[in-house]
């Protein structure tokens, strides 16, 4: 397919952040640059580490595979190979990855003369990755403390995690998240009802402008947030959901030791109880 004119119009160059004119290149309707050739190496080398380690296991199963971190005794230094190393490795590329794809949306951005946040955004989900594998494994003076992976060994981790605090949905942090996470599927679910609605009408009719969304809105519950708001609360919430959710498991083993419903005595200690 020949290039469209609005690709033509976009295609502009320069905004490299490295390698100048050198990277600044496009393959079909992707642009490359210098950092989208290191998430294709990371990506690739980085599967080709967790093909390997499945190689050494019992199975081939999708569900089964498992790349296990490091045993405690390692610490903090580098383990061999098939004793927790090629979940090292694999952690290095996917951060490589994930970072030289926030810093090619960088690039796009600076490009088209936009603001950052959509490299921003990314970079939170990276946060919380990051505090998974890296953060909350320092603290705790372990690379044995990361997740697993594999599917069933991800999920084993995660509920075990949870039962080693008793209860883990009692951490304030993680009651935050949980909240976010769900105000932003209700608002954003509500925001795609809206617009659906409004563009797909019954047979007949007119298709709605935003002036009728906001209507809408305002007769349901008042206000409107208009349809620029309701992007950027979006944004706001499903950043703090991610935000929260790296929150909530750093705080749990460095921090906070024991069970997270013992957290909450402070509740019951208060002087208007008494």
């Amino acid at each position: 397919m020949s290039m469209l004119s609005f690709e033509r119009k976009y295609r502009v160059r320069g905004g490299t952040l490295v390698g100048g004119d050198l990277f600044d290149f496009w393959v079909g309707p992707f642009y490359v640059g210098f950092f989208g050739i290191l998430t294709i190496f990371f990506s690739v080398v980085g599967t080709l580490l967790l093909a390997y380690g499945a190689s050494l296991g019992p199975t081939w199963n999708l569900w089964q595979i498992n790349i296990a971190p490091p045993d405690l005794e390692y610490g903090l230094g580098f383990a061999p190979l098939t004793e927790g190393g090629i979940w090292q490795l694999v952690t290095i590329c996917a951060l490589g990855a994930f970072i030289s794809w926030a810093l090619r949306q960088a690039e796009i951005a600076r490009k088209l003369g936009m603001g950052y946040h959509i490299p921003i955004a990314f970079s939170v989900a990276i946060f919380a990755y990051f505090s998974l594998v890296v953060i909350r494994p320092v603290l705790l003076g372990a690379w044995g403390h990361g997740f697993p992976y594999g599917i069933l060994s991800h999920l084993d981790w995660v509920s075990n995690v949870g039962y080693q605090y008793l209860h883990f949905h009692y951490n304030p942090a993680h009651m935050i998240a949980v909240s976010f996470f769900f105000a932003t599927t209700f608002a954003l679910s509500l925001h795609g009802s809206l617009i659906l609605s409004a563009t797909n009408p019954k047979k007949g009719e007119a298709v709605k402008s935003p002036e009728h969304e906001d209507t809408f809105f305002r007769d349901t519950i008042g206000y409107s947030i208009g349809t620029l708001g309701i992007h950027r609360l979006g944004l706001f919430l499903a950043l703090n959901a991610g935000f929260w959710s790296a929150v909530c498991i750093i705080i749990s083993g460095p921090f906070w030791t024991r069970g997270w419903p013992e957290w909450w005595n402070w509740w019951l200690e208060l002087p208007i109880w008494a």
